[in-house]
């Protein structure tokens, strides 16, 4: 079936080399990383950059114009996600990973505070906040990975007075399972608390709504990256509510635009989101998310999760009739109503790195393996036990990631097609059946498997990737 959103994509269907020297169009299901650039934003980039200079305080005419259009695009970061201009701050950050740091940095907490989160979050919503409290972890089902809705109700219920945030992803990177984020809201804020979703995964497939500041299943906090919703510039966005912010602790990074006056023995911080923005912006990478954004709001989250849905719902009928492959999480493919198009699986008797290698380098196919930032969630799914843990932590402190347990994952971007699925799973069959026609050396330090006679030259598909550290840059 034609996908009429796949001419949407730069290099959807870019060719990539194989080992037996032959050339395939490459399939990507690794969108769960990081997905391609929209030609649109491309195209609205190719249109900004001419104008392109600093922005706020400037005087020239491109100074006012990016500053316009970076001041546009943070409105445009709010109203996706429903943010209330009069009780919310937008803040743009590099990414994720920095909003959720920059919030464990800001948060107003008590001494004592607990944070909880839940046992699939990404280190990303997990780590940061282990940095400034207690953090207990909400429980989840190792059938299926879904979190245990009831006992994670308890759980909150019962840190009651020593809450101070619950702080859940919308979607799990790894399994694609889809959290009953607006019940953990109001169980939070029942127990005193807030409530953070992590929207790096939700984002890009499903539309959010922070709801009123006073509805008693709102959203406090919204973190979400561009280059997850087809804007690869370094933009992300943390939205919060501007009186559950701790002004006496100042910016987590301080320099300029963070102020409003500086002598030698005082300092007045400005308000935010100036105070979090320290140091020239990406207004680049505002622009293209703004770009994103209208691409989404023309098309609307209908067709998305329509065409991403069947096409994973193809690839779990198929993986599941390979005798020796095993599917984690939710596996029923009639059933996506609380789940993303998000499959991971593993082959019987192939290591997930060797298997991932082997369907890019003999398929032109781009999977992820590993644990994918959320080690004790991928344990879970896997059954690990403890000793085997221990050997795992004392063989990665080793610099040895050989024998680190893990998954191959397929994760599904709305311009991937049918055909790229049936080559996926074709692929797995042959692996199944042990059909590995390349020679592969293991790269024990880095966990990966690389072709025995070395890797592709780059260089043919990008100059630049390969080229001398001083080339010279011919005259315009």
């Amino acid at each position: 079936m034609a996908n009429p959103l796949r001419c949407e994509v730069l290099g959807a269907d870019a060719p990539v080399p194989l080992l037996d020297g032959s050339t395939v169009p490459y399939a990507n299901f690794d969108n769960a990383a990081s997905t391609p650039c929209l030609r649109t934003v491309w195209q609205r980039l190719s249109e900004f950059l001419p104008w392109y200079s600093s922005v706020h305080r400037g005087s020239g005419y491109k100074s006012r114009l990016s500053t316009v259009a970076y001041d546009r695009a943070r409105e445009a970061a709010g109203e996706f996600v429903g943010a209330d201009p009069s009780a919310h701050t937008v803040v743009f950050v590099k990414n994720t990973t920095e909003a959720v740091n920059k919030l464990a940095h800001r948060l107003r907490l008590r001494p004592g505070a607990t944070v909880l989160t839940t046992a699939m979050e990404h280190h990303s919503n997990d780590l940061p906040w282990r940095a400034r409290c207690r953090v207990g972890f909400l429980p989840v089902r190792p059938e299926d990975g879904t979190l245990d809705a009831d006992a994670a109700e308890a759980a909150i219920r019962a840190e009651a007075g020593r809450l101070a945030l619950v702080a859940a992803t919308g979607a799990s990177n790894v399994t694609g399972n889809v959290n009953p984020f607006r019940r953990l809201a109001r169980a939070a804020h029942e127990a005193g608390a807030l409530f953070l979703l992590d929207a790096a995964q939700l984002a890009p497939h499903r539309p959010i709504d922070m709801l009123a500041p006073d509805d008693p299943e709102r959203i406090d906090f919204v973190v979400y990256s561009a280059h997850k919703m087809y804007a690869p510039f370094g933009s992300g966005v943390l939205v919060a509510r501007r009186d559950a912010l701790d002004d006496e602790r100042g910016p987590d990074q301080r320099g300029g635009g963070t102020v409003r006056v500086v002598t030698h023995d005082h300092v007045g911080w400005a308000d935010t989101p100036e105070v979090d923005e320290a140091g020239s912006p990406n207004v680049v990478g505002a622009v293209a998310l703004h770009e994103a954004i209208r691409f989404y709001r023309r098309h609307g989250f209908g067709l998305i999760e329509q065409t991403e849905n069947r096409l994973a719902a193809r690839l779990l009928r198929g993986l599941l009739a390979i005798p020796g492959v095993t599917v984690y999480g939710r596996s029923d493919p009639e059933d996506f109503e609380n789940r993303l198009a998000v499959v991971p699986f593993n082959v019987q008797g192939v290591p997930h790195a060797l298997a991932a290698a082997v369907l890019a380098y003999e398929h032109g196919i781009g999977v992820r393996a590993g644990c994918f930032c959320a080690h004790p969630y991928v344990k879970t799914l896997l059954r690990v036990g403890p000793d085997e843990e221990r050997r795992m932590v004392a063989a990665l402190m080793a610099d040895d990631r050989s024998r680190l347990p893990g998954a191959v994952r397929a994760s599904f971007g709305f311009y991937n097609e049918d055909s790229e699925v049936d080559r996926l799973l074709e692929a797995v069959a042959r692996l199944a059946r042990g059909e590995i026609r390349g020679e592969y050396r293991l790269d024990r330090a880095a966990g990966e498997y690389v072709p025995a006679r070395g890797e592709p030259d780059y260089s043919q598909s990008f100059a630049l990737a390969c080229s001398p550290r001083w080339d010279r840059v011919p005259p315009c």
